[in-house]
Order: structure tokens, then sequence, then C-alpha cells
């Protein structure tokens, strides 16, 4: 399978971020052939392309605009939000993307609002990339004065504002209704649901939130039809996304292909693994997705595909790890992260999260014991699903899933007293993973006050 750049197809041209090169490329064709139709018109053509949300979830694009109630009952204002809080550790599609081609995001925008029948949306942005904002507020201006967003846009009497509001730096506020409550002017928390954001989201108003890479293709969608996306990928997962690798490949970066190519594909065109090392382990959206090993080399990386290997398609941010990664370790900084970024409302991702930091320390520090390993796990059971958001279920994947697959790397901390990859270690012992053994040094001596 080759790429398909479609969002992707000129980023490498001079000042590609600019109107004129937007528009030498075909830019807002997608718009003009979106106001020919009714707004229902243009939800239906969404739906029937099959576009599924790319932060995450992977919901229907189409449905979810078209929860947003239209009739006369409810007259309250209707919003549009992007999700563009890219802080998923591993996840670096969307930054590239709003600095490459921001016009994209922003037509895809104007396309969307017009379809839910809103006129006033917003982009909220992580604030820590200012490059990012900057380049947003230019091509945001750059539209403003082509007649693309205010009043009236093309004569065709639809009305839109677009503001771009830079978050504080929340991981939690990636999560939608934190995103919601941030914007408000709130501390980022979620909400409890129902209602959900379609009904009472923006100000308890009907709200679409959307990722992204999701808003940037719907633009190319209403430019080149339906059975044009339908051809890449798969029945139930078709078009095209953006597949972030990084970690140790040979050439990291953004890879544009259709839904259903492999890692082992993603890696031949990235020049595999680095030289001399194999596959350990990936995640295939980033790591609050479940991880995988090299047996998962051929799983085709949809949303269906990936479900069935018992991981999430997530962001589609593929880290890859060699041999030389302790699972552990790698493990143990992720949850000190979700323990940090940890919003505290609610009791199981709180506490949780916490106790799982404190026995994995303990575990990587060669304190730690093999009965740790089952309260690992049945502390993670308590998260998993009992959280207010998705936070906990991410906490809690990661350390179920290289339980499953590295449970032999767990023990042997515990067994001998701390890491086996650490090279001060002297005894060389054998831990096997995933069916393959690794040899690494180490020492059958437990330190002082290791039980």
């Amino acid at each position: 399978m080759s790429l398909t750049p479609v969002l992707s197809s000129y980023w490498d041209d001079p000042e590609s971020w600019t109107l004129a090169t937007y528009r030498a490329h075909d830019g807002y064709g997608g718009l003009t052939a979106a106001l020919e139709m009714t707004p229902d018109e243009v939800i239906a053509t969404v739906k029937d392309a099959g576009l599924r949300g790319r932060g995450g979830a992977g919901f229907p694009t189409g449905m979810k605009w078209g929860f947003i109630p239209q009739d006369e009952e409810h007259p309250k204002p209707h919003y549009l939000v992007v999700n563009a809080d890219e802080s998923e550790p591993g996840t670096c599609k969307d930054i590239p993307l709003m600095l490459a081609t921001p016009h994209t995001l922003i037509e895809g925008v104007i396309i969307a609002a017009y379809a839910i029948r809103c006129n006033r949306a917003y982009i909220y942005v992580r604030g820590e990339v200012l490059p990012v904002l900057r380049r947003l507020h230019n091509a945001v201006a750059e539209a403003y004065a082509a007649g693309y967003l205010g009043r009236d846009i093309l004569g065709s009497g639809f009305d839109l504002d677009l503001v771009v509001h830079a978050g504080a730096g929340a991981y939690i506020c990636g999560e939608e209704t934190a995103l919601l409550d941030s914007l408000e002017g709130r501390r980022g928390q979620p909400r409890l649901r129902p209602p959900f954001p379609a009904v009472a989201g923006l100000y308890s108003c009907p709200t679409v939130v959307n990722n992204v890479e999701s808003i940037a293709s719907v633009p190319a969608i209403l430019r080149n039809g339906v059975d044009w996306f339908r051809s890449m990928g798969t029945e139930k997962s078709p078009g095209f996304t953006l597949y972030s690798l990084s970690g140790h490949v040979q050439r990291p970066g953004q890879y544009e292909a259709a839904l259903g190519i492999t890692l082992r594909e993603l890696l031949d065109l990235a020049g595999g693994v680095r030289a001399g090392h194999q596959l350990k382990f990936w995640t295939p959206g980033g790591s609050s997705t479940p991880i995988l090993t090299a047996e998962h080399l051929d799983v085709p990386l949809d949303y269906e595909g990936v479900g069935e290997a018992g991981s999430m398609l997530g962001t589609k941010a593929l880290q890859i790890f060699d041999e030389t990664t302790c699972v552990v370790r790698a493990v143990l900084r992720w949850t000190e992260f979700y323990a940090h970024e940890s919003c505290g409302k609610c009791t199981p991702c709180r506490e949780g999260t916490y106790w799982l930091v404190q026995i994995l320390r303990n575990i990587e520090e060669g304190s730690g014991r093999v009965e740790d390993l089952e309260r690992l796990l049945d502390i993670s059971d308590a998260i998993l699903g009992k959280s207010f958001c998705a936070l906990g279920d991410g906490a809690a994947s990661p350390i179920i899933s290289s339980i499953k697959y590295f449970r032999d790397e767990y023990v042997a901390h515990a067994e001998h007293g701390g890491c086996p990859f650490d090279p001060h270690r002297s005894t060389v012992f054998t831990t096997a993973a995933s069916g393959a053994s690794t040899t690494r040094t180490g020492s059958a001596q437990k330190p002082v006050g290791a039980s």
C-alpha cells in the first residue's frame, strides 16, 4: 500500500500556509460546492462519505452533526468547537496541519458551521504552541478579508464569526466537555453526561465538538465527492488519515495513507526500526491506548482492525519502541503523566493514578514484589470504565496491556531487585516477551531494603 497525500499534499510548498497557495490548490472549492447545497444535504454528504472522527473514538462525523436539533422548539444558538488541544503523548498530527495549511481547517469550519446552522465557531488551541496560534490568527484574518468569514459569505446569506482561543495547557481540556468548561472561563473538568454537548454544550446550547483532522478532511469530500473518498480505506473505515510515527524508527514523521494500512507497511515507508534493532512494542493511538507487539505488525490500522486486536486506533500516534526499551519504565512515565494531569474530580482517577505510580515506582526501583502485579491490575480495573472521562481509561490501558504481553519483565524487576535494562547491572539473564527472548544485563542480588 502506498501513501495517499491529501491533507499533506503540499506541505512542502513555499509559504503553504497562505491564502494564495491554498487557492492555487483548489482551496475553498469545497465551500463553494457546500453553499450550493442545503445544510441537510451537506450533512447527508458527510454521512454518505463515512468520515469518522479522527480524534480518538472514531464516531461518525456526519451523525454527530445530525444530532444538533434543528426544529423551532430549540431556538438557542448553535456552536461549533474545534478541539485543537493536541496533548496526547506521541500525538503530533494536528499541530503540523495547522502550521502548514491552516486554511484547510478554516474552510472545513465554515462548511461544518453552515451544515449545523451555526453562526459562531471556536478553535480551541493548546496555549503553549504560539507559532500555531499566530498562524491561525493570520489565516483567519485573511479569510475575513477575502469574504470567507463574516457577513453574507460569498453572497450566500450565511454569516459566521470564527474565534481562535488559547487554552492554558491542561491535558484534561482535550476531553470535549472539559474543553467547553475551559472555553466558558471555568476550570477545565469533565461534565456528567447526559446531557450531551449536542443538546447542552457551550453556554448550555447545542454544540458540535470535532477534532482538527476531522474538520480539515471535509473540504476534500465536498470538492471531490463521496465515491472518491470511499475509494480509499475500508468499507467501515473509509478515507485517508495522518499516521504519526515516532520513537525508534529511521524516519519519524507524518505519513498520510488510506485507513487499513499496516504498521509493517508504514515501517517500510519510514525506513524500518533503527538499524541493528527490532520492534518490541508500539502504541496504535498514543499512550492512552493498549500497547501492541511485533505479532501485530500486520493488523489493519483502521477502527475495526485495531479494535479486534485489543486496542484502539485513537489518534493514530504510532510510538515505536525497540528491544532496548524497558516496558516498566515506559509505562511508569506514562502513568506519572496521567497522575499529574488528572483533574481530581472523580475518585477512581484521582486516587487510582496516584497509587499506580507508587507501585510502579517500587517495581522499577527494585523494592517491588511479584504480588504487586495483581495490585496493579486490581487498581486498573477499579479505574477502567468508572471515571468521569477517558483519562482514567487511558491511565489503566497501558498497564493492563503491558502486563498481558510482558509479565515476565515485571516479574524480573521484582525478583532481581530492579530494572534488567540498567546498563550498570552485571548478571545476564533472559526475559521472554511476546514469544521472543531478550537478554539484558542484570543483578540477581536485591538492594538493601528490598523485599
